[in-house]
């Protein structure tokens, strides 16, 4: 692997947790304008979103209105040609109502592994999974060990 590459495989890096830390933890939604391409596709959107771009931006908006502090870390990122891994754990206290639960004032957590896809330093694809489950049974909407 040339130098070319290996700096291109870090920029890669680089942007997807420069987009997790500002549309996530900063709360910033017009981090989907600036690291998201026109033609991005999530090919697992969230809570039955719109595959595209506005899709992101209203799940980010849900998560940071029901969890003010939301923070998500990056417990790894792996990147290859133009894939990037992240495996991710986020946190936020409940101070909003969210997927019909009421505010609890309680802190919840959600894991789930990220594939991104980039072409010229802009994301265009996403594949995700989530701990959804675990999250619904924190919210007290699921029964089950949380």
């Amino acid at each position: 692997m040339d130098v070319i590459e290996k700096t291109r495989i870090a920029d890669n890096r680089e942007t997807v947790r420069a987009f997790i830390d500002a549309l996530f933890t900063r709360g910033d939604l017009g981090a989907v304008d600036e690291y998201l391409a026109e033609d991005y596709l999530d090919h697992d959107p969230p809570i039955d979103s719109d595959p595209g771009r506005e899709g992101m931006r209203k799940a980010a908006a849900l998560f940071r209105g029901a969890f003010p502090d939301w923070h998500s870390t990056a417990d790894f990122l792996v990147a290859e040609n133009d894939l990037v891994v992240e495996h991710f754990s986020a946190t936020g206290t409940q101070l909003g109502e969210i997927f019909g639960a009421p505010a609890t004032g309680r802190t919840v957590t959600l894991r789930g592994i990220n594939v991104f896809r980039l072409r010229q330093g802009r994301i265009v694809e996403r594949w995700g999974r989530l701990d959804d489950l675990g999250l619904l049974r924190q919210l007290g909407l699921v029964q089950g060990p949380g």
